[in-house]
């Protein structure tokens, strides 16, 4: 689990010493980047942790967080798990993101549709030159079940009914996911788009390619809002915080990450 904390003296303002987030690696670079602004310009300490999606729920309902970052909506039987410990999950959308699937940049595959996207991670296709690429075996890689983005990938990409191969590889990150993709030649991956780089290769989904303009248009197939959710409405240090994707610099360093401004 990896940690990122900005530690200076007491707070100019409110009466949280400390904010405490954790969640989704996809939304963690917003998170270290929100929380270094903040610590320069209030002088409040911000811990941030990226222990998936999952678990930044678990933390907002045990208390451990007073923020969950998640890459995808909370879900039914996690807010039913709130609601029993009288925590009412408020949902606070932080930017839009597309998830990129991205090949080897020697892929010569430029496009694919969804259902071909499908049956490549249920198994069904297991060569490229099934989706008009090289005579090789497609190495398919997908992201841990604690993931938000491998939520909000199958719930896009595959539906809720369909399975992914036990054949595919899991790797822990987008970072993971990148570097296995940049150095396997006939791999597969999905990414959120501010972790898309020259080391990988984006393809278009249904003849769109990820970018913030299809993204923000609405155009491109594989998106979805990130969020930050907090137990009840936010006061104080806390509002300030949750608030400022909103404001100008919030803004700035959504876009500056390579993240869509809602």
């Amino acid at each position: 689990m990896a940690m990122f904390i900005l530690a200076v003296a007491a707070p100019a303002f409110g009466a949280a010493n400390t904010i405490v987030l954790d969640g989704s690696t996809t939304v963690g670079p917003l998170a270290k980047s929100f929380a270094a602004y903040f610590t320069k310009k209030y002088g409040v300490k911000v811990m941030v942790s990226e222990s998936g999606s999952g678990n930044g729920a678990k933390g907002l309902i045990n208390g451990s967080c007073d923020i969950a970052t998640l890459s995808r909506a909370m879900k039914p039987r996690e807010l039913s798990a709130a609601k029993a410990k009288g925590i009412n999950p408020v949902q606070h959308i932080v930017a839009l993101d597309g998830i990129a699937m991205v090949v080897h940049p020697g892929n010569p595959v430029k496009n694919l549709t969804k259902d071909q996207i499908a049956a490549i991670y249920t198994g069904r296709f297991t060569n490229w030159k099934e989706v008009g690429g090289p005579n090789a075996k497609i190495v398919v890689i997908q992201r841990e079940s604690n993931s938000g983005t491998q939520e909000a990938f199958k719930e896009l990409v595959m539906g809720k009914t369909a399975q992914i191969s036990k054949a595919a590889e899991t790797q822990a990150s987008n970072g993971a996911i990148k570097n296995r993709v940049a150095s396997t030649r006939s791999a597969i991956g999905f990414l959120g788009l501010g972790f898309v780089d020259r080391s990988v290769k984006p393809v278009a989904v249904n003849g769109v390619l990820p970018s913030v303009a299809t993204v923000k248009s609405g155009s491109y197939p594989v998106s979805r809002p990130l969020y930050f959710y907090t137990a009840g409405q936010p006061t104080g240090t806390l509002k300030k915080f949750v608030d400022l994707p909103k404001t100008v610099d919030g803004k700035r360093i959504v876009s500056e990450l390579g993240f869509v401004v809602k």
